[in-house]
């Protein structure tokens, strides 16, 4: 049998699917463990609150249950603290065992250090549940800050509703961040345009990838020839999920209405030449240095190709000398 691109791509959506299931498998068996951890920590808060208990009464009830419970992990004193904290956060058992039951306590611990907002915790529950992040993809999403970026941003520049079916069009939306943040660490004061697209390919492709939504990573500067004459486009991914290539165009400068007709023309050429007729239309993703928002919105009106729009930030990263050339 031929290995064909089609099916190397099927083949990589089904060991994603392998994997995501057996993540589920190992979560089911950790349900129980984390509703016990909530009962322990429910009860130590009742009691407190009843009786009157200090905080080194946690210290003896880690003493007492690791003896009568030797060969069980988890029951030191800072995870008892842990499952108050738990407790504490998510009063209702039902909806406990519902929501953040469903993720690792390993995952928990990681949302109740780092987030204190209960909306946010669970967005990250939520969103750890439907892409099976690991504990430090969990980690990278809050510490950069993905909730303020996506979760919050309801003003996505994009066509997908116009160009796609709702099933495509709302994924398309869900995987499409504005603005990126990227850290450019290392380059030098020198750097010039071509530079900072280069870091941007680098950052562009490890996001992505690293978000475990689907994205398989095809290649940079990918190739295509159109009426005898060479084209490069900057990036090129399939997403198993969308059944879809997506085309990533990167401008260190900020948004012009021409960079549309440039990213529709790579489209049309992906569509012709390289689309298997079992796979969805192309989209395209335009990464700029800035945006106008209204032009923005004139220069996506009326075309047909799916694509959206998002800048990138470089707050705090380069010199604001480095920058200002590229305005």
């Amino acid at each position: 049998m031929e290995m064909t691109k089609t099916y190397q791509d099927y083949i990589t959506f089904l060991k994603k699917e392998v994997v995501q299931c057996r993540m589920k498998a190992v979560l089911s068996v950790n349900k129980e463990l984390i509703l016990l951890y909530w009962k322990i920590g429910k009860k130590i808060l009742e009691m407190q609150e009843k009786e009157g208990w200090g905080a080194k009464i946690v210290q003896q009830i880690s003493k007492d249950l690791k003896s009568a419970f030797p060969d069980m992990t988890g029951l030191s004193e800072r995870n008892l603290v842990y499952m108050q904290t738990f407790a504490k956060a998510y009063p209702d058992f039902e909806f406990t065992q519902e929501v953040p039951a469903q993720i690792t306590w390993y995952h928990n611990q990681t949302i109740l250090d780092k987030v204190k907002n209960q909306r946010e915790r669970l967005w990250y529950i939520n969103k750890t549940i439907e892409n099976g992040w690991s504990r430090n993809v969990l980690a990278v999403q809050i510490e950069s800050k993905l909730y303020e970026r996506q979760g919050n941003n309801t003003k996505k520049l994009s066509n997908f509703k116009e160009t796609l079916p709702p099933s495509q069009s709302d994924l398309a939306q869900s995987l499409m961040k504005d603005p990126y943040n990227f850290e450019f660490l290392g380059m030098a004061e020198e750097v010039d345009e071509k530079e900072i697209e280069k870091n941007l390919e680098q950052q562009v492709s490890k996001l992505l990838l690293e978000m475990r939504t689907g994205f398989a990573y095809i290649g940079r500067q990918y190739p295509i020839q159109v009426g005898g004459q060479d084209f490069w486009i900057d990036m090129l991914f399939y997403n198993v999920k969308l059944r879809a290539y997506v085309a990533v165009e990167l401008k260190a400068k900020p948004f012009k209405p021409s960079d549309v007709g440039q990213l529709n023309f790579y489209l049309s050429a992906i569509d012709r030449g390289i689309k298997h007729p079992d796979d969805n239309p192309t989209i395209g993703l335009m990464i700029c240095r800035s945006k106008n928002g209204i032009i923005a919105e004139y220069a996506l009106d009326g075309a047909k190709k799916p694509m959206g729009i998002s800048e990138f930030t470089l707050k705090e990263i380069l010199p604001d000398s480095i920058i200002s050339l590229h305005k």
